[in-house]
């Protein structure tokens, strides 16, 4: 382990709200880190334990300690790109290594398509690019989004009686993972409320986005990326059905290293997972 000191809590005044991160310092090219849908900055903890690199992993809007966007506004997943950019501009990082784990990476790779002057090394964890829409599903899309918005003011997130009930209901996820790592994201992700503990994250971020792109906007974003990419895919994770292939095409320079685990093999076994991205920088 490189380093084993807890990291710094930052807050970025992004567009008129609070984003917060974790910080750590270290040597070499900065990585900045974004976690997937329902997770936050902690998703990142015990993978930073592991590289030596300055890193600072975000809260996503919505999720982890940072603001929720206004009630008014949309939470649009391209929306996130921006928030990105202001925040590697408020840490004067011109070029830096970014890092995303499944809705992060598909964070990462709208953002270094749009700005790939500013990406030194792309780090993709269980994702490759953002979720598409066929153009011909994108009505039907918007009004199953504009209906769950409708019926949104009358429900209310689940209260555990504690936090130990909330691990519980958060392990069985996108495959499963770790306890362990499921009490890193709920740490950061509850807050306490009459009668118990409830999830921080915007209720909004479960329903249906009324705006995706199509799968040819996805292949226009990936094939503008000019960095180096590592995909790291778990075998029992999102990757190992395939689903990406068609996509891994569309990269001008990529590293697929396939490795055992589930979606969140980053958090549950992030030795071999720091290895790969370890010489990956290094090369």
């Amino acid at each position: 382990m490189w380093r084993s000191e807890p990291p710094a809590e930052r807050r970025f005044h992004v567009y008129g709200q609070d984003l917060a991160a974790l910080q750590w310092d270290g040597e070499g090219l900065p990585i900045l880190a974004l976690h997937g849908w329902l997770d936050n900055a902690a998703s990142f903890l015990p993978l930073a334990g592991k590289l030596p690199n300055p890193m600072v992993a975000l809260d996503f809007a919505g999720h982890g300690h940072s603001d929720h966007r206004p009630a008014d506004q949309a939470t649009h997943y391209v929306d996130h790109v921006r928030d990105v950019l202001a925040v590697a501009d408020a840490l004067g990082w011109q070029r830096f290594v970014l890092m995303g784990h499944s809705m992060g990476a598909g964070v990462a790779c709208l953002f270094a398509g749009t700005f790939p002057e500013r990406v030194e090394k792309l780090v993709l964890i269980e994702g490759l690019g953002p979720p598409a829409t066929a153009g011909d599903d994108a009505p039907d899309t918007l009004r199953k989004a504009i209906e769950q918005m409708l019926t949104l003011p009358g429900k209310r997130k689940p209260v555990y009686a504690d936090p130990e009930q909330a691990v519980a209901a958060r392990l069985p996820a996108l495959g499963g993972l770790e306890e362990a790592s499921a009490r890193l994201l709920c740490e950061r992700g509850l807050e306490p409320v009459e009668g118990g503990w409830t999830w921080r994250a915007d209720a909004r971020l479960r329903l249906t986005s009324s705006l995706r792109l199509t799968e040819e906007q996805v292949e226009g974003f990936v094939r503008a990326i000019r960095a180096p990419t590592l995909l790291i895919l778990g075998d029992q994770g999102l990757g190992g059905d395939g689903r990406f292939d068609h996509r891994i095409a569309w990269l001008a320079d990529v590293t697929v290293g396939r490795l055992p685990g589930r979606h969140h093999l980053h958090m549950d076994d992030p030795a071999p997972v720091a290895t790969e991205i370890g010489a990956f920088l290094d090369g």
